[in-house]
């Protein structure tokens, strides 16, 4: 019989599938600013072969927020966010690693994947207006997400400006 022929056949196309990474941001329900990343290239003929490295990110869930330290060893140069932008992830190991779906850029439509290995924190991570990252107890970043209307889980990617506090009433004059 020439099952034996197919047997192996069918199991490296079974392999090849698992190992194979979805690519569509709609299954990847979480959002990750990377503030900032440390990391080592290594070339091949010119070409990206591998970059290793680690960084600062938050991580946005839909029910809150988290600061997240990272390592990583991917096939392409990991890029920060720019602004307030975030990138689509999913959990591989939960609260261990992430993997976070990277564009290609300069092909629209196209992305990479990359995990990273976390260290999850109970505070988050923002940057001071003299541009240096700071850490702040999560309920304050969630306070100043709801104030500014933004939420990237949620398609809300751009923070709108806070409206200034209620006037305090006036003291009625003596006449």
């Amino acid at each position: 019989m020439r099952l034996w022929k197919i047997v192996p056949l069918w199991l490296l196309a079974a392999s090849c599938l698992i190992m194979a990474e979805d690519k569509k941001p709609a299954d990847y329900p979480l959002r990750i600013s990377i503030f900032g990343r440390s990391q080592t290239t290594f070339y091949r003929f010119h070409e990206v072969d591998e970059a290793k490295g680690d960084g600062r990110a938050n991580l946005f869930d839909g029910n809150g927020v988290h600061g997240v330290d990272f390592n990583y060893d991917c096939s392409q140069k990991l890029r920060a966010s720019f602004g307030y932008e975030t990138y689509p992830a999913r959990w591989k190991k939960p609260g261990k690693e992430l993997v976070v779906l990277f564009p290609v850029f300069g092909k629209t439509g196209s992305y990479w994947t990359c995990n990273l290995n976390t260290d999850v924190k109970d505070f988050t991570y923002f940057r001071r207006r003299d541009g240096e990252l700071a850490s702040e107890p999560e309920a304050q970043y969630v306070d100043w997400m709801t104030r500014h209307n933004y939420d990237p889980v949620h398609g809300k990617d751009t923070p709108t400006q806070a409206a200034p506090p209620p006037a305090a009433p006036s003291a009625p004059s003596a006449h």
